[in-house]
């Protein structure tokens, strides 16, 4: 079984895996960071929209909701830009999955070939010795 699996993972194109290793390292890295630890923008953005908001209405002003749309556009374009940088790592990802699942089925198939000769040279050599003792 581990000759297999040794197998397996010497059909591996590791040099691309490992050339396209610090691009997905640094993207997930990056993914990570943006969702994990919000930047101090993202942060100021909440908080200035928090106490625009509790405002009461006579402070609403042209001025006030031009700037609440204004730090809404902002985050939402932060948001896309995000998501983009999401949506390439998972295509990353992705396409190496598929990659190592197309390596991994060959292997399999190549198996179940050596496999099924193994068993014909074994039923071969079985009836040549029992032919040879008869």
């Amino acid at each position: 079984m581990a000759i297999g699996w040794l197998t397996v993972l010497q059909s591996v194109p590791w040099s691309e895996v490992v050339r396209n290793a610090p691009k997905v390292a640094a993207g997930a890295k990056k993914l990570w960071g943006s969702v994990a630890n919000k930047d101090a923008d993202g942060i100021d953005h909440a908080a200035d929209l928090e106490a625009q908001s509790r405002q009461p209405p006579e402070h609403l002003t042209l001025g006030n909701l031009q700037a609440q749309i204004a730090t809404l556009q902002s985050v939402a374009g932060e948001l896309q830009q995000r998501l983009n940088e999401s949506t390439g790592l998972i295509t990353a990802l992705a396409e190496q999955n598929a990659q190592l699942i197309q390596r991994i089925e060959a292997m399999r198939k190549r198996t179940a070939r050596f496999g099924a000769a193994l068993v014909l040279v074994g039923i071969t050599s079985a009836v040549a010795l029992w032919l040879g003792l008869r």
